[in-house]
């Protein structure tokens, strides 16, 4: 895969504006652990390979086992290992992650509500809205994850 070009560089003032709103999503009160899973799961969604890295990093720093984190993708199936909190975050960033199939209905919206309330809900679907931005960034101009340029230094050496 190669790189298609650097939107990075070569839209700085978006990129900014970008930084900013992430570091608001940061600074919600929304934990940092949450937000990382649910950044990870919506890139599993979108397939973007750069985001999935960065993110299952920030996880694994966030103490996430192993274990857990591959186990993400199937989540509904994973019993008791996602808190309730956790099932609700990545149910919320599904159906918004999807809504051209969802639509977001009154069911999936109320339970998402109840377990955050209004606030934190808004800060979440925001946290959301924007990793789905990065994913079509990232996807779109073929950002090559940390894992694969390690491996193309290694083997060039």
């Amino acid at each position: 895969m190669t790189r298609r070009l650097n939107y990075v560089a070569l839209a700085p003032d978006a990129m900014k504006a970008f930084g900013a709103v992430h570091d608001i999503v940061a600074g919600s009160g929304l934990p940092a652990g949450l937000i990382d899973l649910v950044y990870l799961r919506v890139s599993q969604l979108n397939g973007c390979a750069y985001c999935l890295d960065v993110h299952g990093r920030d996880l694994l720093k966030h103490g996430m086992p192993v274990e857990k984190l591959v186990l993400v993708q199937a989540w509904r199936e994973s019993g008791a290992l996602f808190t309730a909190e956790e099932q609700a975050a990545l149910a919320w960033a599904e159906t918004v992650t999807l809504v051209t199939a969802t639509h977001v209905n009154d069911a999936e919206y109320d339970a998402a509500l109840a377990t955050f309330g209004d606030k934190a809900l808004a800060d979440l679907t925001v946290a959301i809205a924007l990793i789905n931005a990065y994913n079509r960034l990232a996807i779109s101009f073929r950002a090559e994850p940390a894992a694969a340029r390690a491996r193309r230094a290694a083997s060039a050496a």
